[in-house]
C-alpha cells in the first residue's frame, strides 16, 4: 500500500467550493495526509528541512491547488523553488524523490471547452501543467494523469461537488492501493479516465 502527501496550496480555501468538496471526500482515508502551505506558512517561509523529512514517509506527491493565471498559487512555485533543491530532489546525489509518483489535482475557473485548441485559454490543461511535469520529471519522479475539476466559478451543485469529491477518494483510493497497471497509467491523458478501468 503507498501512502499518499496531499500538499494544498490555495490561499482562499475558506471561499473554495471544489478544492474543499475534495478533501471533504477524503476523510478518514487511511495513508492519506493533508499538508496545507499556506496554514503552515502564512509568511511564505517555508521550512525546507521539515518539508523534506515529511516527503521521506510518503510514495505519491499531490499538489492540489486551483490554476491562478495558468499557473500555481505563489506558495506552491516557492515551495518548489525551495524544497526541491540541488543535492536533494536533483544533481547527482539528488536522488530523494526519485521513483515517487507525482500528481496534478487542480481546479480551473475556465470551462473544459475553454481549454482547448478552439476555448479562449487555446490550449489543454495539460499544457499548462507541463512546468509542474517536467520539475517532477527532473527529480526522477513518476507522473500521474492529472485530476481536473473545470469551471469552479459557475459550478453550485452540491451534488455535482460531492460527485467529483467521491472521484477523487476513489481514484487516490486506486493509486494507494496499486489497482492500476503501469499501462494504464501511462495511457490515460487525465486520471479520471480510469474510472472506468474500476
Amino acid at each position: 500500500m503507498k501512502r499518499i502527501l496531499i500538499i494544498l496550496a490555495h490561499p482562499g480555501y475558506h471561499r473554495s467550493h471544489a478544492n474543499r468538496a475534495m478533501l471533504k471526500a477524503l476523510k478518514g482515508l487511511e495513508d492519506v495526509k493533508v499538508h496545507d502551505l499556506y496554514q503552515h506558512y502564512p509568511n511564505m517561509f517555508i521550512d525546507v528541512a521539515r518539508e523534506q523529512r515529511m516527503l521521506r514517509d510518503y510514495d505519491i506527491i499531490v499538489f492540489q491547488h486551483p490554476i491562478y493565471w495558468y499557473s500555481c498559487p505563489a506558495i506552491q512555485k516557492e515551495w518548489m523553488e525551495q524544497v526541491l533543491e540541488y543535492g536533494y530532489a536533483f544533481g547527482p546525489d539528488g536522488n530523494a524523490l526519485k521513483h515517487k509518483y507525482l500528481l496534478a489535482a487542480v481546479t480551473t475557473g475556465g470551462s473544459e471547452s475553454s481549454y482547448s485548441a478552439i476555448g479562449h485559454n487555446h490550449h489543454p490543461i495539460t499544457d499548462y501543467l507541463l512546468p509542474i511535469q517536467q520539475s517532477g520529471l527532473m527529480c526522477g519522479m513518476r507522473w500521474l494523469p492529472p485530476f481536473v475539476v473545470y469551471g469552479y466559478h459557475s459550478v453550485n451543485d452540491p451534488d455535482y461537488l460531492k460527485m467529483k469529491g467521491q472521484q477523487y477518494r476513489r481514484l487516490l483510493t486506486a493509486l494507494r492501493d496499486e489497482e492500476f497497471t503501469p499501462q494504464q497509467l501511462h495511457n490515460a491523458t487525465y486520471l479520471t479516465d480510469l474510472l472506468k478501468e474500476l
